[in-house]
């Protein structure tokens, strides 16, 4: 893993900020009446993937780092899901889908890779494995 200055140069971290964007402008397009639902439910997990990383790296344990990124992961699933589900309203169309699960997937494979590498070095092992390939 390379060395950072802070948790913004984490690979992750940037490849999340994007996925935050990214989900914004999606969810800008939705009806009106999804204001306080699906938009609301999609940004906020969004957000919280890329602000679990940045409370995690601020904890100043690699214990607690890894608590936070798994928080992070959990996020990740929601928004992938939250997707399908714009997908199936017909809010977004299968290449917005495409795109926004290679960004997801993406997202899915940093954070696997540091949280391995935050458990390592706290000399934890995880049973809370992803089933996410990491190809």
């Amino acid at each position: 893993m390379k060395q950072f200055a802070t948790y913004k140069d984490l690979d992750v971290w940037i490849e999340a900020r994007k996925l935050v964007g990214e989900i914004y402008t999606l969810t800008a397009k939705f009806p009106r009446e999804e204001v306080f639902g699906l938009t609301n439910q999609m940004r906020r997990a969004a957000v919280s993937v890329l602000s679990n990383i940045a409370e995690g790296c601020g904890r100043g344990t690699s214990r607690g780092t890894v608590a936070f990124l798994f928080v992070a992961r959990g996020s990740l699933y929601e928004v992938e899901t939250q997707c399908v589900i714009a997908f199936d309203l017909k809010y977004i169309d299968s290449r917005n889908l495409e795109s926004i699960s290679e960004r997801i997937t993406s997202c899915k494979r940093l954070l696997n890779g540091l949280i391995r590498h935050h458990e390592l070095k706290a000399g934890q092992t995880s049973n809370r494995r992803d089933p996410t390939p990491s190809t």
